[in-house]
């Protein structure tokens, strides 16, 4: 434990029991097994164990050090490049949506037409309500539910937002992993695809990408259920696959209670970090 590094392993562990964490020393005596009962639902990380057992320590009775280093606060290079993103996608015309992380199984699947299997979604054990039920797997079925919250208002409606989605991973120890990604989408009473493609073109020169194969973007024909059938493209990036844009399938448009075409773009902004 770094918290309390003078103590015994023995002794880390009866700290941790006393917070009704059962623990025991393993065989090599330098690592502890951790039980974490079911009525602990705050302790998801290795840190929590950690503050259990400073606690049961006391903090006043750990000794004050100077750090042996000094460090400068900065901005996640992350955090960095979406708000620039931000503040150029509002430049050009589309305005800003912050919508949910949680979402109903139907809005990233049946509505998308999608399998729920094939979306490596994180699904609540005990939802609230039928809107809740899972962490949302794409930012596309927030924006169209918004669109639809405000189909009444003059046209065109251009929306985008930057946040992050939850996909399963088991290289995780979570389990899960965010995912940063921005999406986009076009509402009107024709479909608007040149509109969402120069929003692309528009983000690759801003991120200092130029069109063409190899280190460029570009972008291919593809199927997705999605999107209309011939109107679906994979966009390429330094020969990696970042996202899709094109125009959204009739029977999604009529799931998500909208009556005009829609044209969307989603890309993955981790790739360019």
């Amino acid at each position: 434990m770094f918290v309390i590094p003078s103590e015994s392993t023995e002794h880390i562990a009866q700290l941790l029991t006393k917070m009704c964490l059962r623990s025991e020393v393993m065989s090599d005596g330098e690592q502890i097994e951790v039980e974490i009962p079911p009525t602990r639902s705050d302790v998801i990380h290795a840190c929590d164990i950690m503050e259990d057992a400073a606690m049961a320590y006391g903090f006043n009775n750990i000794p004050r050090t100077t750090p042996r280093t000094y460090t400068i606060a900065n901005q996640l290079p992350l955090n960095k490049l979406s708000e620039l993103l931000r503040q150029d996608l509002a430049a050009a015309g589309f305005t800003e949506a912050l919508t949910f992380a949680l979402c109903s199984q139907e809005d990233i699947a049946d509505k998308l037409l999608k399998n729920i299997s094939e979306t490596r979604a994180c699904r609540i054990s005990n939802p609230k309500t039928a809107e809740f039920q899972v962490a949302r797997t794409t930012l596309l079925s927030g924006l169209l539910k918004t669109v639809a919250a405000n189909r009444k208002m003059p046209l065109p409606l251009r929306l985008f937002e930057i946040s992050d989605v939850v996909l399963k991973d088991e290289s995780k120890d979570v389990g899960a992993r965010n995912n940063r990604r921005l999406c986009a989408v076009y509402y009107n009473k024709s479909p608007g695809f040149e509109v969402i493609h120069g929003l692309m073109d528009r983000v690759m020169q801003l991120l200092e990408i130029k069109p063409g194969q190899g280190n460029g973007y570009h972008i291919q024909a593809a199927d997705d259920s999605t999107f209309f059938p011939g109107r679906c493209a994979e966009i390429f990036a330094c020969g990696k696959r970042i996202g899709r844009l094109g125009v959204l399938h009739p029977d999604v448009i009529n799931r998500f209670e909208l009556t005009m075409p829609c044209s969307a773009l989603d890309i993955d902004i981790e790739h360019f970090l």
